[in-house]
């Protein structure tokens, strides 16, 4: 594996606590300003006759056993297996990352108490060439997503409990922040919810509106994007069950109904989306693990198939990929598994453009899983041995 060196502005140093909900930092990360990484081919392309397509990996660099950086590999398109081909060094804590619409530029949040959002180029040969960074306005951005214009990336500040806004450039840079956001209030639990804490942002499936899932309260905020001024204005506020702990939420195809992953009751909530008024409303939970076996169990990514049949949810604790069959228009979700994660703690998992294919981070093994799906089930198979890497916490297929 080779790599190719990008030396931020400043150097930075994090303490990270050992609790098993968002990490604390400690040190300045100092700007993306340079640097970039070729690769031997592109997004798709033929490595010694196989047909690969690049995935990018995300990870966290600062503690023990931290990554170098953004991991670029291949995944063979026939098995799904992943080849680590190089890293791009010096990029500080991109435990998320997201492309932009025309899949020209990659997005990673810099995770530490002075956060950070970088924007990279993806060239002709799928490698990355730093286009520079801008303060993310919070502390420990854990989530980033741009808006379908192609116009802002929007950002999620955890420990600050905002959401931030910058204009997208032309050629994929990104300018000052337009706005910030903070969200207010609390929740029952005395370790977690103390105060707001933004976990994840994206738009619905008709592009209309911005979501906003927050731990600390409780809460699915829904705003509006204004595309002139780059100024969100909060629409509608979902309340979820006290001390559910809401921590990320995806939508069903259908545009009707959206799934929301809840990190410290483990549960799945079903909710019904209407686009026309912008207004989530919270129905049925079910639990993510079975009873028993674990002390604790802390869902984290939550991911809908392309034919909307099926719902995956990674279990950290239980160690498993919870699988639900979709009923009722996507309005009704039945267990149907919780086959292991092949690792430890799945921080992020993500389905394979085609579908065929499911991704698991597993932070704490450390590794990627690879699994094949079986379309007409949702059942997962995996595919030969977890790939071994530092600290993974985001698979980002291109």
């Amino acid at each position: 594996m080779t790599m190719a060196k990008l030396d931020p502005a400043s150097g930075s140093s994090a303490a990270r606590d050992s609790g098993l909900g968002r990490r604390k930092f400690l040190g300045v990360l100092g700007g993306v300003v340079g640097g970039s990484v070729l690769m031997s081919h592109g997004a798709q392309a033929a490595t010694h006759g196989v047909a690969t397509r690049r995935v990018f990996l995300g990870c966290y660099t600062l503690g023990a056993g931290g990554g170098k950086g953004i991991g670029l590999a291949d995944a063979d398109v026939q098995t799904g297996a992943l080849t680590v081909t190089s890293t791009l060094e010096g990029v500080v804590n991109p435990s998320f990352l997201t492309l932009a619409p025309n899949r020209r530029t990659v997005y990673a949040v810099n995770e530490t108490t002075d956060g950070r959002v970088s924007a990279f180029a993806v060239d002709a040969a799928g490698g990355l060439k730093a286009l520079g960074s801008q303060s993310a306005l919070g502390a420990d951005p854990c989530h980033l997503a741009v808006h379908p214009s192609g116009r802002f990336l929007l950002t999620a500040n955890y420990s600050s409990g905002s959401v931030a806004v910058h204009p997208i450039r032309e050629g994929g840079a990104l300018g000052a922040a337009t706005d910030l956001v903070q969200h207010t209030g609390s929740g029952p639990d005395p370790d977690r919810q103390k105060g707001p804490h933004a976990h994840q942002v994206l738009t619905d499936p008709s592009g209309r509106w911005v979501h906003a899932v927050d731990l600390g309260t409780d809460s699915v905020y829904v705003y509006r994007l204004d595309l002139g001024t780059g100024k969100l204005s909060r629409h509608s506020q979902a309340k979820l069950k006290p001390g559910a702990g809401p921590r990320h939420i995806a939508f069903h195809p259908g545009g009707r109904a959206a799934y929301v992953a809840n990190e410290l009751d483990s549960t799945i909530t079903v909710c019904e989306w209407d686009s026309a008024t912008g207004t989530l409303k919270p129905g049925p939970s079910l639990p993510t693990a079975p009873a028993g076996g674990v002390t604790r169990n802390y869902p984290a990514e939550v991911t809908v198939s392309p034919d909307g049949r099926f719902v995956y949810l990674s279990n950290r604790g239980h160690d498993s990929i919870a699988i639900f069959a979709v009923a009722d228009g996507g309005r009704g979700l039945t267990p149907a598994g919780t086959p292991s994660c092949g690792g430890a703690w799945p921080r992020h998992i993500v389905l394979s453009c085609d579908g065929r294919f499911l991704y698991s981070a597993n932070e704490r093994s450390p590794g990627v899983a690879v699994f094949r799906v079986d379309r007409s089930t949702g059942g997962l198979a995996q595919v030969g041995q977890q790939l071994s890497t530092p600290r993974p916490v985001c698979v980002l297929p291109a």
